[in-house]
């Protein structure tokens, strides 16, 4: 394949609004279009397809780590049109490609449509604010979105540790080091420690992968700084066990302390296609740290504890990620069947749209 056909095929995605580009062998180039695959009529690809476009996209570094770890991830700038992060990988001794676009303009608080808490809390001068959810949902889109807002009305040094680099953050009011991993430093946990001695103010973490890094951030929370970062995790009680398991038994009780002081916030998301557009649409679970949520994190109480807290919060901008898929779903926003799988008790939502006359056409009901 030709560098003109790559370019024509980044152009067909960026024209029809793909969030991912898969070229694998064995199967013609394949586009994600709200959330579905979309196949593009050319060639099926060859082994000496995707070898050429990895060489083709691949800087050294990420050619060398392919070939010695099994696959890379990188930023990858097309013309002045795009970027796309693009993890480039091993699958049955063939190689394959991903690309995602990255959208390049930054969105307000208000657009991805965040609680209004979430600017009160990015003025805070100390705490963890948490993104989660599976891959895809937009973490990285709110992260940058919540850094922007910083960098335009607050004077703060952010740096951020992200693999690889996605959005830009030109200087501001703020100034903003972006460090990438495997170019600029070595791991995210290197990163923390380092970034304590680079006098910031605000840490932005691309992911806590590890124990390591997990301890880095929550010790930056509480030693003066603001600490951003994002976990694959479902729910905001979700997240909190998943930290805690992260440690040793003897050590669990001692993260649970420091998180009932340190975390501020957690924004659980996922996203869906809307019904009435050609756009996606957030859904956010939502659950700040009040005394009495610190309590129950320190305590150790259960989901189901966090759960109510987060429903009688609604004061505070909380919500629980079904009330939202129901709101949006009464607003004809998403498609019944879509709040159904992502919703976390999908019994409940499929009784209510029962009772409002709505149908449900496909329900895993195993979930």
């Amino acid at each position: 394949m030709s560098t003109i056909q790559i370019d024509r095929l980044l152009d067909t995605a960026i024209k029809q609004e793909a969030s991912d580009v898969h070229l694998v062998v064995g199967k013609v180039p394949t586009l994600r279009i709200r959330g579905r695959l979309k196949e593009i009529k050319t060639k099926v690809l060859e082994p000496a397809d995707t070898d050429a476009l990895m060489k083709s996209l691949a800087p050294e570094h990420s050619q060398a780590e392919l070939h010695e770890q099994g696959g890379s991830d990188f930023a990858y700038a097309f013309q002045d049109k795009a970027r796309f992060r693009v993890s480039i990988f091993k699958s049955k001794g063939h190689i394959s490609i991903v690309l995602r676009l990255i959208p390049s303009k930054l969105l307000t608080l208000e657009q991805i449509g965040l609680p209004e808490i979430v600017a009160d809390l990015c003025r805070r001068p100390q705490g963890m604010f948490l993104v989660t959810g599976p891959t895809g949902s937009g973490k990285t889109t709110t992260l940058a979105s919540m850094i922007d807002f910083i960098n335009q009305t607050m004077d703060r040094h952010i740096v951020t540790v992200e693999d690889p680099i996605e959005y830009y953050h030109n200087h501001k009011k703020c100034v903003v080091n972006q460090r990438e991993i495997g170019g600029d430093v070595s791991t995210f946990a290197e990163a923390l420690r380092r970034a304590l001695r680079q006098d910031p103010d605000v840490v932005m973490v691309g992911e806590m992968r590890d124990l390591e890094t997990i301890e880095s951030a929550v010790r930056a929370a509480e030693t003066g700084h603001l600490v951003f970062a994002t976990l694959h995790t479902t729910g905001a009680a979700g997240t909190i066990s998943r930290i805690i398991d992260a440690f040793p038994v003897n050590q669990q009780a001692q993260i649970r302390v420091q998180l009932s002081t340190s975390l501020m916030a957690v924004l659980s998301q996922q996203l869906l296609p809307r019904a009435d557009s050609d756009q996606m649409v957030a859904a956010y679970e939502f659950m700040v740290v009040t005394p009495a949520i610190g309590n129950m994190i320190r305590e150790g109480k259960s989901s189901n504890h966090l759960d109510s807290a987060i429903q009688t919060g609604s004061k505070f901008g909380m919500q629980l990620l079904d009330e939202h898929l129901w709101n949006l779903y009464l607003r004809e926003m998403i498609k019944a069947d879509q709040m159904i799988d992502k919703a976390r008790d999908t019994e409940s939502l499929i009784q209510r749209v029962h009772k409002a006359g709505g149908m449900v056409e496909r329900v895993e009901l195993d979930q």
